[in-house]
This record gives structure tokens, C-alpha cells and sequence, in this order.
């Protein structure tokens, strides 16, 4: 099942998503989320992005087809605990689905090492690097209630107050559904 996206402006996107009950089945849900974010093509999709609180979220590089290292990182993180943030902090362009046609330079750690369970409730703690990091950063940024508008300059937010606005109000043009809080 294809979910609309959430948009910009949505307070679910600005909740601390709950912990999903250990053991629970999530199979389904991860499932649509691929599906909903590979019809969206997304390289991740955080579960407030579709308006379910709870810390999960889905990732998938093979998109990203001018980077090998890419082309076998697919997972899925339930209930993940960011350990570490490590390195040197790098820019990077970044965009979202929640929030599209926008994209600008943020700034994060190299490195990091997270805990978290995976769809069939095994427990795993790794350490990602590069795109793989920034990808998974994004994604629990979601889940903590932060976008990557939040890493801007007060003067690029004043930039973009316009644009983030029509996004709220549904007025921007997507390929796929959209859910904007102002037209619920």
C-alpha cells in the first residue's frame, strides 16, 4: 500500500516518535513503507513522514546509482538509539520527501554508531560512514521531531519561508501523494 507523504508543517513531523513494542509484527508496515517511498523515489522514509509516530524508518541507496557503495545498503531501523556521532562534520545537499523541491547544504559527522532492532526483531550496533550516515542521520532526525531545515542559517529559513508555506498549504507539485496540514 502506497501512503500519501506528510508535508512540511505537519505536527506529527515535529513529535518524538514512542518506541514500537518489542516482538511486534512490523512486516506489513515496512513493506508499504519501501513501497511508498520507492514510488516516491526516496533513498529513506521515516514512519511520521506517512503520520505514524513511532520510531521506525526505511532505507534503500540503490537509487543513488553513480555510488557503488550504495548498491546493497537496504534497511530497516526499529526502535534505533543513536550511540555516536563521529569525524569531521561534512556538507552535503540534502531534500525530503516531506518537504520537496527544496534542497540545501546541511552539515553533519562523518561517522556514527547506532543501535536498533531490525524488521524480524534482531538486535544489531554498527558503525556507517559517508552517504550511509547522512542517509540514517536524516532519517532519525525524523524520528526525534527535526528536519533538515532545522540546520539552516536564520537567513536561509527567512529564504524559504515562502516556499515552506505553500508546501503546508499542499501547493507544490510532486509526483506522488501528498498529505499538507493545512488541507486536512
Amino acid at each position: 500500500m502506497i501512503y500519501p507523504i506528510v508535508m512540511y508543517g505537519d505536527p506529527v513531523l515535529r513529535q518524538k516518535a514512542k518506541d514500537i513494542e518489542p516482538g511486534t509484527d512490523v512486516q506489513s508496515l515496512v513493506d508499504d513503507m519501501f513501497e511508498t517511498m520507492h514510488a516516491a523515489n526516496g533513498v529513506g522514509l521515516a514512519a511520521p513522514q506517512i503520520g505514524k509516530s513511532i520510531r521506525l524508518f526505511v532505507v534503500d541507496g540503490r537509487v543513488i546509482e553513480d555510488e557503488p557503495s550504495m548498491q546493497d545498503f537496504t534497511k530497516v531501523f526499529v526502535n534505533p538509539v543513536m550511540l555516536e556521532e563521529l569525524g569531521t562534520p561534512w556538507e552535503y545537499e540534502e531534500g525530503c520527501l516531506s518537504i520537496p523541491n527544496i534542497r540545501e547544504k546541511v552539515s553533519r559527522k562523518e561517522r556514527l554508531k547506532i543501535s536498533y532492532f531490525d524488521e524480524n526483531w534482531i538486535s544489531h550496533e554498527e558503525i556507517f560512514d559517508g552517504l550511509r550516515a547522512r542517509i540514517i542521520q536524516h532519517e532519525y532526525d525524523h524520528i526525534e521531531g527535526k528536519m533538515f531545515v532545522d540546520y539552516l542559517t536564520p537567513l536561509k529559513k527567512r529564504l524559504l519561508k515562502g516556499k515552506l508555506a505553500d508546501i503546508s498549504k499542499g501547493k507544490v507539485d510532486t509526483e506522488y501523494r501528498i498529505l499538507a496540514p493545512q488541507k486536512k
